[in-house]
């Protein structure tokens, strides 16, 4: 990857300059800016987060952030409450506070003399979520976003909950807060007195976050708050949205190209929770050009034709063979104008048991182990193996030999007429490309409480040994299945270690 350091403008850099809010808490952000910006105002672009600028993000926001500002932008990276060098606490994610203080961030960078008074907000994960409900709250100076590996539900599609079912990341995700929240301040900025200060008033306050979440286990106002879903009309701000087939948030970019009424555009490749400019899977793309042009028409009102851009532009990846890492996933880009699109067209296939006997689904808690990392982080062995061990934990429904390719594109649905011998149980459900020498490759899967199978909101317990039905939506997907190849749907009612098992030992009976 090539870094280009050089500008039309050249970049001046301001490592910790004070924002200090309503209530007195001063904010700490690494600002870069065209160094002529205040006798040339240019539009200003926020990341909010709570990831510690001057470790936990530097490299990232070096590829990035001084690009923007040799651009003709002042590139806005803030430390959020409670974390790196700002001060104050931060009591949970996707706070009223944290929102807040966002929203008067943006005021008061559209207020400095060497802005022109339009703001953009970007982010990838936790800045992804929040620049989508800042957008949501209308600042007056917001006009664009760019969110990236991100979810417009906080309930269903998140690291919390899925289908109804406890994700295991809960618990890894609130451990990795606690660490990032309780590390002191830099010494060089807070000063020799005040970072210890600061540090302690942390380590005595911070809260571990799982305990709140597991209160909520249904979806609840605590979720709904948040999560824009609840009302995509809110969001009046261009939205650029952005994901991987191979992160944990696979299916927002399709869920706000289908719903945003503002002017919206989604990109999704092969990648890992990563920007698109260093991610894997390969191939890359100039992600900071997508963006730029991003910028320039909705900060600047310079005609870059996105307005007529694709408005969902998929990477459809070609079957490979099961590995725990792909260097490059070979495949092609298809472009649809309008999404959902007409060129998508539903096929229904009936899955037919291969006896006449009920099909009995009773897995052993190790079934999911060849599922991989809910979002693979890293460039190493993260991704889904050969399922082949699962699917021997499964009860399985194989389709015939493919006499040509089929692409998928979107998100599968699996409907099930089932009874438990339990008033609580899960169901997992996987798509498989099943490889002529039995190789199985892991499509897309779907989880399920089944207590959950007609709201999530208000859960209804089984009655053990009454049939009932289901649909398990399985997540988004963009892959090619080539001839002589056959499709797998893998049925099991546990998924470890992705969800929590069920309270006891469960049978399913498929019929």
């Amino acid at each position: 990857m090539k870094t280009v350091t050089e500008f039309s403008r050249k970049v001046v850099e301001f490592p910790d300059m004070g924002i200090v809010m309503p209530d007195g808490c001063r904010l700490s952000a690494r600002v870069w800016m065209p160094e002529d910006a205040g006798d040339d105002p240019v539009p200003a672009i926020l990341e909010h987060l709570p990831y510690r600028k001057r470790d936990g993000t530097i490299f990232r926001d070096q590829l990035t952030h001084p690009y923007f500002a040799g651009h003709g932008y002042a590139s806005i990276r803030v430390d959020m409450r409670g974390n790196g060098d700002s001060e104050g606490l931060m009591d949970d994610e996707y706070s009223e506070q944290e929102l807040q203080d966002a929203c008067d961030v943006i005021a008061w960078a559209a207020s400095q003399p060497w802005c022109n008074g339009n703001v953009g907000m970007m982010g990838i994960s936790w800045g992804g979520f929040n620049c989508l409900q800042v957008a949501a709250k209308q600042p007056p100076a917001l006009k664009a976003v760019i969110s990236l590996c991100s979810t417009v539900d906080r309930y269903a599609d998140d690291i919390h909950y899925k289908g109804g079912c406890l994700l295991i990341e809960n618990f890894g995700w609130a451990s990795t807060m606690l660490s990032y929240s309780s590390r002191p301040p830099d010494p060089l900025l807070a000063g020799d007195n005040r970072w210890r200060d600061l540090w302690l008033t942390r380590l005595e306050n911070q809260s571990f976050l799982a305990p709140l979440w597991l209160k909520h286990q249904h979806r609840d106002a605590y979720w709904k708050r948040g999560s824009i879903c609840e009302d995509f009309s809110a969001v009046k701000a261009a939205v650029l949205s952005i994901g991987g087939w191979h992160d944990g948030y696979r299916n927002t970019v399709s869920h706000l190209a289908s719903n945003i009424e503002a002017p919206v555009k989604g990109i999704i490749g092969p990648w890992i929770h990563k920007y698109p400019h260093y991610a894997g899977p390969k191939p890359a793309i100039g992600f900071l050009q997508e963006a730029l042009r991003w910028w320039d028409r909705w900060l600047k009102g310079v005609d870059t034709g996105v307005e007529s851009d694709p408005a969902y532009r998929a990477y459809v990846m070609d079957s490979v063979r099961p590995a725990r890492w792909h260097p490059e996933r070979p495949g092609r880009w298809v472009a649809e104008q309008e999404w959902p699109s007409s060129n998508i067209k539903t096929q229904t296939v009936d899955l037919i048991p291969s006896t006449e006997k009920p099909s009995i689904v009773a897995s052993p808690q190790s079934c999911g182990l060849a599922g991989g990392e809910y979002f693979p982080f890293t460039f190493g062995p993260e991704l889904p193996g050969d399922q082949r061990p699962d699917d021997a934990l499964s009860v399985c429904f194989d389709q015939s030999e493919l006499s040509q390719a089929i692409d998928i594109v979107g998100a599968p649905e699996v409907e099930v007429r089932l009874s438990s011998d339990r008033p609580q149980a899960n169901i997992a459900i996987r798509l498989c490309d099943v490889h002529p020498d039995g190789a199985s490759e892991l499509i897309s899967y779907g989880v399920l409480n089944l207590t959950h199978r007609n709201s999530h909101e208000f859960p209804e317990a089984l009655v053990p040994g009454e049939t009932v039905f289901a649909r398990v939506v399985l997540d988004q997907c963009g892959y090619r299945v080539p001839p002589g190849h056959h499709l797998r749907v893998a049925v099991s009612n546990a998924y470890w270690p992705a969800i929590w098992p069920s309270p006891e030992p469960v049978r399913l009976t498929l019929s």
